[in-house]
């Protein structure tokens, strides 16, 4: 646009000082020699005008060139900043070894940074200009509001956050069944399998629950014990089974009383006893949840000689219990613990 303006100006200064000349000051022509070599005779008008005409030219390659560069330099910043929002939007989706080359220092000290930041949204940007980023975001927001998506695409590692809840909103809608999600465990995070593992101990058998233990929590422990001659979904469990469950988990005296307290609604007696009698065996800890079962099954004499022989600051609100009982004031158990 302003070539072809300076291009316009230039001939019309050029026409008007050839007229001049030839007008009013020559109409005469000049023969010009170079090395010997006599060029042919030409109008002094046309020879005022020639450095012009050369000047035009040497000034039109000049703005040429740096055109050409200015150019040049506005491509490597529009494919820096093509870059930027992908870089942007990587670091939205939480990608890992993130590394974009910049052409442009600026853009080279914003992508240094970008590659090793990870950015969260509070949900209140919902659409930008970019298309790319509107994108992202808008991908963003419907996995935090619930819903299910494809990020396939995107190539994202199985414990990235978004794919973490993405893969628990897909098993809420019914599209994962919790026996698969275990059966994989290396394709969902910890937090889906204890979910799923949680889900499959209020159903399962106890084959299935066994196999895939290592998701055992104290939530599916209880959700086992629910379950022993329950009415509905019961659970045929042997105490050995039970044991090698429950000790895998790290479980405190408060633990083993209250699954104590909800073996008592199902659980044959003798069964239970026993089953905390082995328990008290394998740690410390069960003790008093074994001492919680003989209290609730008035089985005294045991429970009076494991307070006899323990120290004097061990399981006082048994103690107490035990010497409440003794002055003939009867309380449940459940008071105490």
């Amino acid at each position: 646009m302003y070539i072809k303006r300076y291009t316009m100006a230039v001939s019309l200064f050029v026409i008007l000082l050839g007229w001049y000349v030839y007008t009013f000051v020559t109409q005469e022509s000049f023969a010009i020699g170079f090395f010997g070599i006599d060029l042919p005779s030409l109008p002094i008008a046309v020879l005022v005008i020639l450095p012009v005409v050369l000047l035009y030219i040497a000034s039109v390659l000049h703005m040429g060139f740096y055109s050409l560069v200015g150019t040049l330099n506005l491509r490597k910043y529009e494919k820096d900043y093509e870059k930027l929002i992908s870089s942007i939007s990587d670091a939205l989706l939480g990608k890992k070894n993130r590394h974009y080359e910049f052409k442009t220092q600026r853009y080279k000290q914003l992508g240094k940074v970008l590659d090793n930041i990870s950015i969260f949204t509070n949900g209140q940007i919902t659409e930008v200009d970019d298309e790319k980023l509107s994108t992202t975001l808008g991908l963003i927001n419907k996995i935090k509001n619930g819903e299910v998506v494809d990020l396939k695409k995107y190539a994202l590692s199985s414990d990235n956050q978004l794919v973490v809840i993405n893969d628990t909103n897909r098993y809420n809608a019914g599209e994962l069944e919790a026996e698969n999600i275990v059966a994989k465990p290396s394709r969902y995070s910890k937090e889906l399998c204890m979910k799923a593992y949680a889900d499959l101990s209020k159903v399962a058998s106890a084959s299935v629950i066994e196999k895939y233990k290592e998701f055992m929590s104290k939530e599916s422990m209880l959700n086992v014990l629910s379950r022993i001659n329950a009415d509905k979904n019961t659970l045929d469990i042997t105490n050995e089974s039970l044991i090698e469950l429950m000790c895998s988990l790290d479980l405190k005296e408060q633990d083993f009383i209250e699954a104590s307290n909800m073996l008592s609604k199902h659980m044959v007696p003798e069964q239970r006893i026993k089953l905390f009698e082995l328990l008290s065996d394998k740690t410390d800890e069960a003790v008093g949840g074994y001492l919680y079962t003989l209290y609730d099954l008035e089985m005294l004499s045991p429970a009076d000689e494991i307070l006899d022989n323990s120290q004097p600051g061990e399981y006082m609100y048994f103690k107490a219990y035990r010497a409440l009982r003794e002055c003939n004031k009867k309380y449940d158990i459940s008071l105490f613990v």
